[in-house]
């Protein structure tokens, strides 16, 4: 099945490739020796405080540090990569409230098959981009439609 496509405007489609390539440049944020200690090893970037900091104090050949440079754009902080606001959708009455136009939805992880299925069916009645409908969902919108055109 075809997803709808968002018709994005000039200045938001240059932003979000502008994005891709200022994700790209973006170095890996890593906390002060965590290469060194195990039980460092994932915990995300903590601020530096030392003096003699060699992150600080921006050294060549060190880790860069976050800085407020490396933010994208206002404009695309936070769209999908389609240009669509994500939304996480967990009933089909949520979809009531929501713009096709400029919403995404992503069903939520606890929803069963049953009301995925539903909440898919309806989404895209009214025209929404699901961003995670899941296989046997296809699967099962698949068969019901095959039943459906055998069946006439």
């Amino acid at each position: 099945m075809s997803r709808p496509r968002r018709e994005l405007p000039q200045p938001l489609k240059r932003l979000l490739k502008l994005r891709l390539l200022l994700k790209r440049k973006k170095p890996e944020f890593v906390r002060i020796d965590q290469w060194r200690y195990k039980r460092i090893e994932d915990s995300g970037w903590r601020n530096t405080r030392s003096i003699d900091n060699k992150i600080r104090r921006k050294w060549k050949g060190w880790p860069k540090p976050v800085e407020v440079g490396y933010r994208k754009p206002a404009a695309v902080r936070g769209l999908h990569p389609s240009g669509f606001v994500e939304v996480l959708v967990h009933n089909v009455e949520e979809l009531a409230k929501l713009d096709p136009k400029t919403h995404a939805i992503r069903i939520g992880r606890t929803v069963g098959l049953r009301k995925r299925i539903e909440i898919v069916k309806r989404a895209r009645e009214m025209g929404f981009y699901v961003l995670n409908p899941g296989k046997r969902v296809e699967e099962a919108l698949k068969k019901e439609l095959n039943t459906a055109q055998t069946g006439q």
